[in-house]
């Protein structure tokens, strides 16, 4: 996980202490270079979403564009990733941007599932 994240998250001990994202939902999605490890990255984040109590939503299977290995591609059963080149200037491919639409899509639809 970046430095920035890791600081971002560290900065919700209140949170945590006053139990204010216990039970919600929480996705996490990535952008790294290559080999820059975008599964540990989402589920390294997983670990303090858990010790907030939050629900952790990964996609699955659920995105057809995971099925597609003819495109080198990101995208994880964790979560959407993109794979940004060394120097950050690679785009989103258009199934990477599939991947995560469905993903917001798909905790969306249990957000409303789950709390109406």
């Amino acid at each position: 996980m970046s430095g920035q994240m890791r600081t971002f998250l560290d900065q919700t001990g209140g949170l945590w202490a006053s139990g204010a994202l216990y039970g919600k939902l929480a996705s996490v999605f990535s952008s790294t270079g290559t080999g820059g490890g975008q599964e540990q990255t989402i589920t390294s984040t997983w670990t303090t979403l858990a010790h907030h109590g939050m629900v952790i939503v990964p996609i699955g299977y659920g995105a057809q564009e995971l099925f597609d290995v003819s495109v080198v591609r990101g995208g994880t059963p964790y979560g959407a990733t993109t794979i940004a080149g060394g120097d950050g200037s690679r785009q989103p491919s258009e199934e990477e941007l599939a991947i995560a639409r469905y993903q917001g899509e798909h905790v969306a639809g249990l957000a409303v599932k789950l709390h109406g």
